[in-house]
């Protein structure tokens, strides 16, 4: 018995090591811009600050677990933000104007964003356009029908298990975005590191046609995976909005970006077929902990965005040197 568990542990033990190499660079990066803050603000080590991170960084992890399979498919999704905002709009609207129960409101709404990772899907996998073009073209469709059913204002909503979803705690104490967070990890994981979906994704986004000439149907990998990224966003929607107890057409904007930015720091390659979920967790962490720093530091909202920027482009260009090398 104890020389089974031993050995049991031992590909846990490895699998850890071997994150911890991966993400050597990634996490040196953020030891140091921790350390940093720290000099710079007395706050930012506080078990409060700490907490809002943890909370602040919920949606993008969410997004950035699926963004990562869509990325290591060789895809692209720009449509996340949009389908944030109308899942939900839609949801705060079914609530409070039609007056839906929230327990039917909520899987409606999630289903409605569901449908328009299908539509991606779809397009994507059955034609030669390419998903950049697609899913920007669905992000603007998104984006205007939420601004279209809110009429550009905010919806409220004075629902109990709404506002549960948004802000309750389980136990007492765990704050239940938490266990939202963590269980869509342990989902993508699982996905990508124990099925066959996940082995396919990873063969399609080395190569495609190498991919389809083994057996793989890419076309059905390719619209599993929008698919899967609709559900996450459309889940993400639902608890942005909860957070807030409204519907607001503006939500989600620029939410595509840190998703992509979390999972390019991370070391997922934008070729397509090389990537790890452990990080993208690390990535959104380091984008979680800027747009912290920042906002304490008093930056003003367009440097925060140069400032990303120029640490995504970073990233990118490490990704294309290693490429170079090999």
């Amino acid at each position: 018995m104890e020389a089974k568990g031993k050995s049991g542990s031992v590909p846990f033990v490895k699998g850890f090591v071997d994150s911890i190499k991966r993400n050597g660079g990634i996490i040196i990066g953020l030891l140091i811009i921790c350390a940093i803050l720290t000099v710079m603000s007395d706050s930012f080590l506080s078990p409060q600050n700490f907490a809002n991170i943890m909370r602040q960084i919920t949606v993008n992890v969410i997004l950035a677990c699926g963004m990562t399979m869509v990325i290591i498919l060789g895809g692209i999704d720009l449509s996340v933000g949009s389908i944030i905002a109308v899942s939900g709009c839609l949801c705060c609207g079914l609530i409070t104007n039609v007056g839906m129960p929230s327990v039917a409101a909520i899987p409606l709404s999630i289903l409605a964003g569901t449908l328009v990772g299908v539509f991606n899907g779809v397009i994507i996998s059955r034609t030669t356009i390419p998903p950049f073009i697609v899913t920007l073209a669905t992000m603007n469709i998104g984006r205007g029908f939420a601004r279209i059913y809110t009429k550009a204002t905010t919806i409220l909503v004075d629902d109990e298990l709404f506002t549960f979803i948004g802000s309750g705690k389980l136990f007492g104490n765990i704050p239940i975005h938490f266990v939202y967070m963590i269980v869509v990890i342990i989902i993508s994981a699982l996905i990508l590191n124990r099925t066959r979906l996940g082995r396919n994704i990873y063969a399609v986004g080395d190569n495609a046609q190498a991919a389809s000439y083994s057996g793989i149907n890419s076309k059905k990998v390719t619209l599993t995976v929008f698919i899967i990224m609709g559900f996450f966003a459309a889940c993400a929607g639902i608890l942005s909005s909860a957070r807030t107890f409204s519907g607001q057409f503006n939500v989600g904007e620029g939410a595509e970006m840190d998703a992509i930015s979390a999972v390019v720091l991370g070391g997922t390659s934008m070729t397509g077929g090389v990537g790890y979920l452990s990080g993208t967790i690390i990535g959104c962490i380091v984008i979680g902990v800027l747009n912290n720093g920042m906002n304490i530091l008093g930056i003003d909202s367009s440097w925060q965005y140069v400032v990303k920027g120029v640490v995504v482009l970073i990233a990118v260009f490490i990704d294309y040197f290693k490429k170079m090398r090999e």
